[in-house]
C-alpha cells in the first residue's frame, strides 16, 4: 500500500491566507477525486468498499457508526440517508462514549469506524472493543491508507482528501458524506431499494457535486460581510432540521473551534423547550434553511426568534421564499440539491467561522488547546 505523499502543492498556501481556507477551496477537488471511481461508472459497486464488500454487505441487517468531532457530525448526517434510502437501522455513537459502556452486540451489524487521521485514540478503541463483542463486519472511512483504522478494518474507504493541515477539518468531512453517501446507495441497491432510475439520478447529482460545490464558495464576499457583524459576540445559536442539523452541529463547532465565540446547535423544532430563553439582540441565530419538506416547519422557528427580538442570518436555497427584512439577513445558494444538500449547506458555515474568527484575530490554523490528531484519551 502506498504510504500518503505530501506534494509541495499540498503545503504551500498560495493565494490563500490560511491551510483552512485553502481547503475549504480545495473541496470541489477533493470531492472528485473521492467520487471518481464511482463518477466514472455506471452503477454503484459493492467493490467500492474492498473484495470482500459484497459478500459482507449483503447480510448486513443495521449499521453502527463510531466517531469523534466532526466525523461524529458526519455520521449523523448518515443515519438520515441509510435509514430512508437504504431502509436499513443506523445508530451514531460517540466513541468514547461506546468504548466505556455496556452495549448489545449483534452479529449482522456493519460497524463503520470514521476518522480523518485513521489514529483517532477513542474511535480506534472503540473499534476494537466492538470486534471484541464479536463484531467483525467492519468498514474504515478514512484519509489516511496507512493508518491504524485502516489496517484494523475488514473493509475499507479511502477518501481522497489530500492532507488536511488546519486542525478544523472542512474538506475531509464533505469527503466523508460523499463516501457515506455511495455506502447509501450500495447498501440501497442490495436490499432491492435502488431502481436503476434512482440509481442513476444520484450518480449524476454525485458527478455535479464538485461544481455545485464551487458555486457555494462563489458567496465567500457575502459571508465575510456578515462575519462583521460577530466580532463582538459571545455567544451564537444554529438551527437546522432533519438532515441539516446536523449541520448546525458542525457549524456551531467551527464556530467556537477558531473564533472562541461559544456557539450551540439545535434541531429548530427544540426552540420552545429550552433554547428560546437565550434569544435576545445579542445573539446572533444561524439557520440552515434548505427548500426540503420541513421548510414551512422552519419557517415558523425562525418567526419565533423574530419575534423574541433576535437577529437572523438564513443561508436558504434559491427557491425557498424566505425573504430579507430588518434583523432578518438572508444568503441564497445557488441551487437546491436534495439528499445532498448537506454537503452544499456545510460549505457556508465554514467560510462563515473562517472570516469571524479573521475578524477576531485568532490563529486559524492552529486554534488553543486543540490537536489535529487526537491520539489521546
Amino acid at each position: 500500500m502506498a504510504l500518503s505523499q505530501l506534494s509541495a502543492d499540498a503545503v504551500e498556501l498560495g493565494r490563500f491566507r490560511h491551510y483552512m481556507q485553502k481547503e475549504i477551496f480545495e473541496q470541489p477537488d477533493a470531492l472528485a477525486n473521492t467520487l471518481e471511481m464511482a463518477g466514472a461508472a455506471k452503477s454503484v459497486q459493492p467493490g467500492l468498499f474492498g473484495a470482500d464488500a459484497e459478500e459482507c454487505l449483503r447480510r448486513v441487517d443495521s449499521v453502527l457508526i463510531l466517531a469523534c468531532g466532526t466525523s461524529y457530525h458526519s455520521g449523523l448526517v448518515a443515519r438520515y440517508w441509510l435509514e430512508a434510502i437504504a431502509g436499513i437501522p443506523c445508530t451514531v455513537e460517540i466513541a468514547s462514549e461506546y468504548r466505556y459502556r455496556v452495549s448489545v452486540p449483534r452479529a449482522e451489524q456493519l460497524v463503520v469506524a470514521m476518522s480523518q487521521s485513521g489514529e483517532t485514540a477513542d474511535t480506534l478503541a472503540a473499534l476494537r472493543y466492538a470486534r471484541e463483542l464479536g463484531q467483525n463486519k467492519t468498514l474504515a472511512i478514512c484519509n489516511v491508507p496507512e493508518s491504524a483504522i485502516v489496517r484494523e478494518s475488514l473493509l475499507r474507504f479511502i477518501t481522497r482528501a489530500g492532507p488536511e493541515i488546519g486542525v478544523a477539518s472542512t474538506k475531509a468531512f464533505t469527503t466523508q458524506l460523499a463516501a457515506l453517501f455511495l455506502l447509501t446507495l450500495v447498501l440501497a441497491k442490495l436490499r432491492g431499494r435502488l431502481d436503476a432510475a434512482q440509481e442513476n439520478g444520484h450518480l449524476v447529482a454525485l458527478r455535479h457535486l464538485p461544481a455545485a460545490v464551487q458555486k457555494v464558495l462563489a458567496l465567500e464576499p457575502e459571508i465575510a460581510e456578515w462575519a462583521q457583524g460577530f466580532a463582538g459576540k459571545q455567544h451564537a445559536l444554529f438551527l437546522g432540521r432533519g438532515h441539516h442539523y446536523p449541520i448546525a452541529l458542525e457549524g456551531a463547532l467551527k464556530l467556537k473551534e477558531i473564533s472562541y465565540i461559544h456557539a450551540e446547535a439545535y434541531p429548530a423544532g427544540e426552540l420552545k423547550h429550552g433554547p428560546l430563553a437565550l434569544v435576545d439582540k445579542d445573539m446572533p441565530v444561524i439557520a440552515v434553511a434548505p427548500n426540503d419538506a420541513l421548510l414551512e416547519k422552519l419557517k415558523s422557528n425562525l418567526q419565533e426568534v423574530r419575534a423574541r427580538g433576535g437577529e437572523l442570518y438564513v443561508f436558504a436555497d434559491a427557491d425557498s421564499e424566505v425573504h430579507a427584512a430588518p434583523g432578518l439577513h438572508v444568503l441564497r445558494l445557488p441551487e437546491h440539491y436534495g439528499p445532498l444538500s448537506p454537503i452544499l449547506h456545510v460549505v457556508p458555515l465554514q467560510l462563515l467561522a473562517y472570516h469571524v474568527a479573521l475578524v477576531k484575530g485568532t490563529d486559524v490554523d492552529k486554534p488553543r488547546n486543540l490537536a489535529k490528531s487526537v491520539t489521546v484519551e
